[in-house]
């Protein structure tokens, strides 16, 4: 049993056993300080930590769940224990438990935006994307004037379909900050080319253009858009663009223009970019790729575009 002794004595006791890894006297010793002290959250905190660094994950959760189930109860919620949680189940793929803290983190505490941001993500990563949806239009209704709950609303969006809806909320987030309206716009046309929705990725590259037309990043992703889309002549031609504007980095512009084309089996068209970014820097660390580009060149049929 315990001895006549301060729960701090204790808990220090407890820490050095942890720090020398001594996890199962430390563990029995918070069982008793638990019985003893059901309500002081240090006992429970350690108990969580404990567990975790002995292996045992799955008792270190049921510890983190009731710490979590007390911070509910708070009209202050400290979120310590969510965190955790979210960081866990995450790391673990543990996607339904993920869904499952964070309905009933947001049903207690339903104006937190953090706690609903959470949510929103936490349902996209599930493929459960119109709740999704239904999470991030709160926020933009919450928070109309915040550009990234407008971006988070279009990824969603985007998964459940509604294209047109997507690309409306990202042109919402540039309105808000015109400033940043081409990365917003830039931002959209990534999931879009990730997708495999060329053509809309065009328009939106397009777009960013004309908003910023010496970004030869949006250049370069134009040109990797019209590889896909199989207009190689003006995919080369977009990339000249961005050598023009920014030269020092040309090699490393056509070299990705080399493995656009790799990708796409434009062997011909790849030793040409291979050989015209070797031409603006002899280090450039294409030559392995420019040698496959031209034995597949030698194999393959496809016309050069």
């Amino acid at each position: 049993m315990i001895k006549d002794n301060t729960i701090t004595e204790k808990l220090d006791a407890v820490d050095y056993q942890i720090e020398q890894g001594q996890f199962v006297d430390a563990i029995a010793c918070l069982q008793e300080l638990y019985e003893i002290y059901p309500d002081d959250e240090s006992v429970l905190l350690r108990m969580a930590w404990a567990y975790w660094d002995s292996g045992d994950k799955q008792r270190s959760v049921e510890y983190w769940e009731i710490l979590l189930d007390r911070e509910l109860q708070r009209k202050v919620f400290t979120g310590f224990a969510y965190d955790e949680l979210v960081r866990i189940y995450k790391q673990d793929g543990q996607i339904e438990s993920l869904v499952a803290i964070c309905e009933k983190a947001a049903r207690v505490q339903p104006e937190d935006i953090g706690l609903l941001q959470e949510l929103g993500t936490a349902y996209l990563l599930s493929g459960q994307s119109e709740k999704s949806c239904d999470a991030f239009r709160k926020l933009t209704s919450m928070e109309a004037d915040n550009p990234v709950f407008y971006c988070l609303l279009g990824k969603a969006l985007l998964e459940d379909g509604k294209k047109q809806e997507f690309e409306n909320a990202y042109r919402q987030a540039g309105i808000i900050d015109p400033e940043e309206a081409d990365r917003y716009l830039f931002q959209a046309a990534n999931l879009c080319m990730k997708k495999g929705l060329f053509s809309e990725a065009k328009t939106l590259l397009i777009n960013c253009l004309e908003l910023s037309p010496s970004n030869s990043l949006y250049h370069c992703s134009l040109g990797d858009v019209l590889v896909a889309t199989n207009e190689i002549p003006n995919a080369f031609a977009q990339y000249e663009k961005a050598c023009a504007y920014n030269p020092p980095h040309a090699a490393a512009y056509y070299n990705r223009l080399g493995v656009s084309l790799m990708k796409a089996e434009y062997f011909d068209n790849a030793v040409k970019a291979f050989e015209s970014a070797l031409s603006f820097d002899a280090s450039t660390p294409c030559r392995q790729y420019l040698e496959e580009a031209r034995k597949a060149s030698s194999r393959s049929k496809k016309p050069s575009g």
